[in-house]
């Protein structure tokens, strides 16, 4: 009867075991007990729809800037490409996917402001943007901020970036919300509008294409500073130093500038020097 129960036990505790294993892959970042690497996968967050910077291919595949940046941090966390899962991160739910678990990291164009630190932490930055102008390449009328007044902006419905030009810069300014940029960009290309505002590493991006290749050129203004962070769970401090770590390697061997000159270059955008990192210092 003893030996009976001991295999019983042994038998549930085979099957809790198995049960744990299965149910342990949900979360960003969990471990798994097999590979022998002691890690299954990496979740990190990214936009689908930013060519230049993070944009998901008819194909499944990825490319752009912070998924360059994302997948040398997730080496250096200790993660092969074929581990790392990209999930889409809009800009209005990056706190949430990182606040519930949903995402280890967030690596998608996400300025550190005062309002995001109060709800989740940042490592960098690792890039620092400037809202710009992006106009027809034809156009020589507008070369500053208040050649906006009496014309046609565009700009994303809710973006902060043409309300700043609007209320600081360009009063007059008509101001076009549609609903994404591919729609500012046609309404740029047909004449409907006369510049489309938002960070220039995006615009540069967009312009970079190859369909839109010669249309587009950026004016070259620094309208605001965007300093690029990556976002992470409010309170992991181990991981925030080891994402900072990635980021100084990555700058130091030379692979930040070649990111940086693959993805934006064909635009001709001129980024700044890699930022110092102030987060978690």
């Amino acid at each position: 009867m003893k030996v009976f129960k001991a295999g019983a036990a042994a038998a549930v505790a085979a099957v809790l075991a198995l049960t744990a294993t299965a149910c342990g892959g949900g979360k960003a970042g969990d471990t798994a007990a097999s590979g022998g690497t002691g890690k299954d996968k990496i979740v990190i967050g990214i936009k689908f729809d930013q060519p230049g910077l993070g944009l998901k291919t008819p194909d499944g595949k990825f490319s752009g800037f912070d998924v360059d940046v994302a997948t040398y941090v997730a080496k250096e966390l200790g993660y092969q490409p074929d581990q790392i899962e990209f999930k889409q991160a809009v800009s209005a739910e990056r706190e949430n996917l990182i606040s519930n678990g949903d995402v280890k990291l967030v690596v998608a164009t996400y300025t550190i402001n005062d309002k995001r630190k109060a709800k989740v932490d940042f490592a960098g930055p690792y890039f620092l943007a400037h809202q710009d102008l992006l106009v027809r390449a034809d156009d020589n009328s507008i070369t500053k901020a208040e050649d906006l007044n009496k014309k046609k902006l565009c700009s994303v419905a809710g973006s902060t970036s043409a309300q700043n030009v609007k209320t600081k810069l360009a009063p007059e300014a008509d101001l076009r919300e549609y609903p994404g940029y591919s729609e500012c960009l046609t309404g740029l290309e047909n004449g409907a509008v006369d510049a489309l505002t938002t960070d220039g590493s995006i615009l540069a991006g967009y312009a970079a294409q190859e369909k839109n290749k010669g249309k587009f050129k950026l004016a070259g203004l620094k309208l605001s500073d965007e300093p690029y962070g990556i976002g992470l769970k409010k309170g992991d401090k181990d991981l925030q130093t080891k994402v900072n770590a990635a980021l100084k390697k990555m700058v130091e061997d030379g692979s930040w500038q070649k990111a940086v000159d693959t993805n934006l270059g064909p635009a001709n955008y001129r980024a700044e020097p890699a930022p110092q990192i102030t987060e978690g210092s």
